[in-house]
């Protein structure tokens, strides 16, 4: 049950129209922005809350029990407030935000409509529209290990175990050379296997990009030299000759390869002698080996 002043139910009880709506914003890496649908700028909890932001919101769903709560957000995207590389690059991404009722002419005056975080961004025409996930989703979230051959785990995470500082794992480098589409040319990994940072991350350390964190789609040597590395998407702002990036290396989480590469497979988080799909509808053949010996080397 939400709690109202009593000052402000009997503004709300007398038709009176000194409200607005405020909404707070706090991103992961610490950035807070604050937005009002006010004539004017607001303050309170220590954030200054903008106006003529273009920021608006539509009805806000609410129930008891366990159902989530939704709501949609729109706004326009511009330099001052949300920008357009920014939500590309992912830092508004889970996001938390903060609606709250506000008598303009009292702010203390105030009520909290909802909580919860950013979900997905639609980008048309200079303007967003960006879901609202209210508390309950997290009860959405799958719980409990999947049963695959593969394994399940994040490389470096606590169950994998695995120490990501260990030389030869990461190393820092620039782009030397930008190339088609998400590709570039590196520098300083000559010493590296080819394919050794395929399905790995890099950070940016410098550039407009710096603090996001990219997939690495391929790692492959060009010529004797000239390392390529293509990402899986653009970054959000475009990258530049002498960008500075910390690169990781990859695991395509198969039980090989966290053996041969990681030399990690007491903690191997699959299932690597799962049988195959086919395995289901096999039926025994004359002469075909059935002495119940493994598949894996059968």
């Amino acid at each position: 049950m939400r709690m109202i002043p009593v000052d402000m139910q009997a503004n709300l009880d007398s038709g009176a129209t000194r409200h607005c709506r405020c909404w707070k914003i706090s991103r992961k890496d610490g950035m807070v922005f604050g937005f009002t649908d006010h004539d004017d700028a607001m303050r309170f909890e220590g954030v200054v809350f903008e106006a003529s932001t273009g920021m608006d919101a539509g009805a806000i769903q609410t129930s008891t029990g366990l159902s989530v709560d939704n709501a949609q957000v729109v706004g326009a995207l511009n330099a001052a407030a949300i920008k357009d590389e920014d939500v590309l690059s992912g830092r508004f991404d889970g996001a938390e935000i903060y609606q709250w009722l506000v008598d303009w002419s009292h702010p203390e005056l105030r009520v909290l409509m909802f909580r919860g975080t950013l979900g997905e961004f639609r980008r048309t025409d200079g303007a967003f529209e960006v879901e609202l996930r209210g508390m309950a989703e997290e009860l959405n979230k799958p719980v409990g290990r999947s049963i695959l051959k593969t394994c399940d785990r994040r490389l470096g995470d606590a169950k994998c175990g695995f120490d990501m500082s260990l030389p030869g794992f990461s190393a820092e480098s620039e782009v030397f050379e930008l190339g088609d589409g998400a590709g570039f040319t590196a520098t300083d990994l000559s010493g590296y296997e080819p394919g050794w940072f395929s399905n790995g991350t890099i950070t940016w350390l410098s550039g407009a990009n710096e603090g996001t964190t990219q997939s690495i789609k391929a790692d492959k040597l060009i010529g004797d030299e000239d390392r390529v590395i293509e990402l899986w998407r653009m970054p959000g702002s475009p990258m530049r000759v002498g960008d500075r990036f910390r690169i990781v290396a990859g695991c395509d989480k198969t039980a090989d390869t966290c053996a041969a590469k990681f030399s990690n497979l007491l903690n191997f988080r699959g299932f690597p002698h799962l049988p195959y799909e086919d395995w289901v509808a096999a039926y025994p053949k004359d002469g075909a080996l059935h002495d119940g010996s493994s598949l894996r080397n059968g």
